[in-house]
């Protein structure tokens, strides 16, 4: 099994005081891939594409970096994470187009 770990920051933060409320915890979101040589590839091809990033328009930006992680990796991972402070869209658009994409409501 392939065990994807998804991290998400916020390096340009236009709050009062250049930080960001979250900064000091971890988000991070673990996805578990079969083991599969094509889901191996899809594995390599989004670590090597990353980081990942989308500006909000607003002076706010969020990075998403993908990583290959050990099963223990992703425990510690699992015990440490907040989750993914609501940005697991991203996740989904990066594993689906390959790039953080705003999916428009028709």
């Amino acid at each position: 099994m392939t065990i994807l770990c998804f991290t998400l920051t916020m390096p340009t933060r236009a709050s009062w005081n250049g930080r960001w409320s979250g900064e000091s915890k971890l988000y991070a979101k673990l996805v578990y891939l079969p083991n599969t040589q094509e889901a191996k590839a899809r594995a390599k091809a989004l670590v090597d594409s990353g980081p990942y990033h989308h500006h909000f328009g607003d002076g706010w930006s969020a990075c998403v970096e993908v990583r290959v992680v050990t099963a223990g990796q992703a425990k510690s991972v699992t015990r440490k994470t907040a989750g993914f402070c609501g940005y697991d869209w991203m996740v989904d658009s990066i594993r689906q187009h390959g790039e953080i994409k705003i999916q428009r409501k028709a």
